[in-house]
């Protein structure tokens, strides 16, 4: 019902603004300590040819990235709606991305890092992928490396099937998940099982994709993935670090990072009673898989060597599992220091 004046007159209604509907695509380009890269790679952002969200969020780093990004986004005019904020602490890998999922409004999220470079027709292939198959539920793509300095680089990285579902991971007995610098999935992934568990995301997310549907792998390259001292994957395992000490901690993060999937794992097959009983025990075999290597490579760093048959003979047991398994039985005979151990 509109107003009226005393006179009779009806008094103008200004009609509320629309809102203007969120993008499909949200961009997480999350940063630490990328200071010398962050810039490319806000560039790379804003030069999708798919209007985006772009969150980008900063985990507390020291070294000015967050004062870059945030002089980079203000200056920016375009059609992305970007928004740049920081964690009040850092949180690191796995707490960072839920921090920042939890401000996203797409139905795609597109994960980005600081010092990658996306290539202009990422998003848009991307959402082709996901549009051409309904089921595929998360999906990564090929990828130049690049080091330091943008030169390229040839980095080593196995390649998946270009379509795959749950079984793959038993077939290859091999604990590995889709690269996270070239990940995108369907929000359902996260809001389905609620925030990640453990340090380490991509892993946790192929594996909840592969739980409600399809993997996908494309064969185009779609980013320009950074190598260089400082960045997660090297952190993580201690790919930068001193010989002497880096086979201890890629061990030491490893059995951390194959626990915390695991528990990931389970927390979610207990929110899926419908699952049916063939994908069930598909999914109890990949779960069985992370928690023998965990204890093996804890026992291969830290206890006497009758402490490694436990887990060598359940890996012999388990399918997925028994190549390793018998492959870690003939470290048995070997000394420790061959193996980069003290």
């Amino acid at each position: 019902m509109n107003a009226v004046l005393a006179s009779g007159s009806p008094l103008p209604v200004q009609a509320a603004p629309v809102a203007e509907p969120w993008p499909r695509v949200s961009i997480l380009l999350l940063c630490f300590r990328d200071v010398h890269y962050i810039r490319a790679a806000l560039d790379s952002a804003f030069a999708q040819t798919v209007p985006c969200e772009i969150i980008v969020s900063n985990d507390c780093s020291d070294d000015g990235t967050f004062d870059v990004a945030e002089e980079v986004v203000a200056a920016y005019r375009g059609p992305h709606r970007v928004s740049v904020r920081r964690t009040e602490t850092n949180l690191g890998v796995s707490a960072h991305f839920n921090d920042a999922m939890a401000l996203a409004h797409g139905e795609i999220i597109v994960m980005m890092a600081g010092d990658d470079i996306a290539y202009p027709e990422r998003v848009a292939t991307i959402l082709r992928a996901f549009d051409d198959t309904p089921a595929a539920m998360v999906l990564g793509s090929d990828f130049d490396g690049i080091d330091t300095y943008g030169k390229p680089l040839k980095v080593s990285f196995r390649k998946r099937p270009e379509r795959y579902e749950l079984e793959y991971y038993v077939r290859i007995g091999r604990l590995i998940g889709l690269l996270g610098a070239t990940m995108a999935f369907r929000r359902i992934v996260v809001d389905r099982f609620g925030p990640l568990i453990g340090p380490i995301e991509d892993n946790a997310l192929s594996l909840r994709g592969a739980l409600l549907g399809q993997s996908l792998c494309l064969r185009q390259p779609l980013i320009q993935y950074r190598r260089h001292p400082g960045s997660v994957s090297g952190t993580v395992f201690a790919r930068d670090e001193l010989p002497e000490v880096a086979t201890r901690r890629r061990y030491e993060r490893t059995v951390q990072f194959y626990r915390g999937t695991a528990d990931d794992l389970e927390h979610c097959l207990r929110q899926m009673p419908e699952l049916p009983a063939a994908k069930r025990r598909l999914a109890q075999h990949i779960l069985a898989m992370y928690r023998i290597e965990a204890d093996a490579r804890e026992a291969f760093i830290a206890q006497p060597r009758w402490r490694w048959l436990g887990p060598v003979l359940r890996g012999l047991a388990q399918r997925g599992l028994r190549r390793k398994s018998a492959e870690r039985a003939f470290k048995l005979l070997m000394p420790r220091s061959w193996f980069g151990l003290r």
